[in-house]
């Protein structure tokens, strides 16, 4: 871990809350909203999502599953968001959250006229923009997470 946690602290609620509560709180609850107020399908949210954990190395957030009234998304997920491009687990929209996520992190430059046609014929604009914040949000802070190492030893919180 790259910053001193005091004993007793919960590494990411302590960077995040105490260290330094004017930002991390509005980051807390930026984060919080993504999981709060999407519209999206939770195939589409989990791939989109957990591409970025992967690409960020953030052990919390690959180790996390988003619930929806107690429903998440299968064991076998995770390795399906790996082999996005050849999986058959994937519908069109899954497929693409999981591309746009990896594109996002890795080439946002690259995003062209072929690609957004292929998310406009399956994505209205509020998901897009949607799912761009909620990449963002993944992106930023699962990174955030990993570079200062609080994912080394991070419990998951329970709800």
């Amino acid at each position: 871990m790259r910053i001193d946690i005091p004993e007793g602290q919960e590494p990411i609620g302590y960077v995040w809350g105490d260290m330094v509560p004017g930002i991390g709180m509005a980051a807390a609850n930026f984060s919080l909203s993504v999981y709060s107020h999407t519209t999206l399908g939770l195939r589409e949210f989990e791939a989109a999502r957990l591409r970025i954990a992967q690409i960020n190395g953030c052990r919390f957030c690959l180790d996390w599953r988003t619930d929806r009234d107690g429903e998440k998304v299968e064991e076998t997920f995770a390795d399906a968001v790996t082999e996005w491009r050849t999986t058959d687990a994937f519908d069109d929209r899954t497929r693409l959250a999981a591309e746009y996520a990896e594109r996002y992190a890795l080439d946002h430059h690259g995003l062209d006229e072929e690609f957004w046609g292929r998310m406009t014929a399956h994505y209205s604009q509020v998901e897009i923009v949607e799912l761009s914040m909620s990449i963002g949000s993944w992106l930023a802070f699962g990174r955030l997470n990993h570079v200062l190492g609080l994912d080394s030893v991070c419990v998951l919180p329970t709800h």
